[in-house]
């Protein structure tokens, strides 16, 4: 998968990819609903390509035992340890002194 994939295409593979998941587990549609708390409209709408809430996509997801895709879409924010080592910018302002007025 790229980056210069259309939306439509991200679709299209993940719900394959969704498809692919829930056969390998030996599961039809009827079944990951009733697991996941869905719609039977929702799973075939997500195999389709044609999208859901995304609500609807981490309940299917939890009940095939993939809840850390979602954590793959959102990896939590750290600083760069090589980041920290950059030197930072010099000031361009001066601080203004707590009693200073403005003018």
């Amino acid at each position: 998968m790229t980056n210069s994939m259309t939306t439509e295409e991200w679709e299209a593979t993940l719900g394959r990819q969704l498809r692919d998941l829930r056969l390998r587990q030996n599961v039809d549609q009827r079944q990951l609903a009733e697991q996941a708390g869905v719609a039977l409209n929702v799973v075939k709408n997500l195999e389709a390509g044609k999208g859901a809430t995304v609500k609807s996509l981490v309940k299917v997801l939890r009940a095939l035992g993939r809840g850390e895709w979602i954590d793959s879409l959102a990896p939590s924010v750290s600083i760069s340890p090589l980041q920290m080592l950059k030197p930072k910018p010099s000031r361009q302002r001066a601080s203004r002194g707590k009693g200073t007025p403005h003018v």
